[in-house]
């Protein structure tokens, strides 16, 4: 399944926060009562469904049915700018009661309709790969990566060189001391 940028980001983001809740300190499993109290504060926390939505959507974790997983497929291989409105995604997917009640707050909020389409999605990606997506995401029209990093992972030089010498002559050309 290919995802949009903005879905390769969020997808992996969802799965951090899922992660981040999953257990304490001690290793002790305490994602459940984590959750319950982000659905306490879920109204609190509406000023940061555009800029975090991955630390809102996981109130919604565990809480999904998708009645129709086909629209799901395709769904996340769309930017936020082509999302189709709420009404069209709403009958695709079945909320708990109470997960319905999260929703009708969301929907009262502006950019509701993104932030629920956004939290469908997430949700689905996690529980499709078993929370652990690895998929890429969409090529640019010129079939280069959005990425600017993989360029240079991709970077096949043949002379041999290996990073770590490399940076460590970079820092020896700043004035620090090589080690070993």
């Amino acid at each position: 399944m290919m995802l949009s940028s903005f879905f390769e980001d969020l997808t992996k983001a969802y799965q951090a926060e899922i992660e981040d809740l999953q257990s304490d300190s001690e290793g002790n499993d305490i994602l459940t009562s984590r959750l319950k109290s982000k659905r306490a504060q879920f109204a609190l926390m509406m000023p940061m469904i555009d800029t975090d939505p991955e630390m809102v959507s996981v109130a919604f974790h565990g809480s999904i049915d998708f009645v129709n997983p086909q629209l799901l497929v395709m769904l996340p291989s769309d930017e936020p700018d082509d999302f189709p409105s709420w009404a069209d995604v709403a009958d695709a997917v079945q909320f708990e009661s109470w997960a319905q009640k999260l929703a009708d707050i969301a929907l009262q909020e502006p950019g509701g309709e993104r932030f629920l389409i956004t939290t469908v999605c997430l949700e689905y990606l996690y529980e499709k790969s078993n929370g652990n997506y690895q998929g890429t995401h969409n090529q640019s029209a010129y079939g280069e990566s959005d990425d600017a990093v993989e360029g240079v992972e991709n970077d096949d030089d043949d002379n041999g060189s290996d990073l770590e010498v490399e940076g460590a002559d970079w820092l020896e050309e700043q004035g620090f001391e090589r080690l070993g």
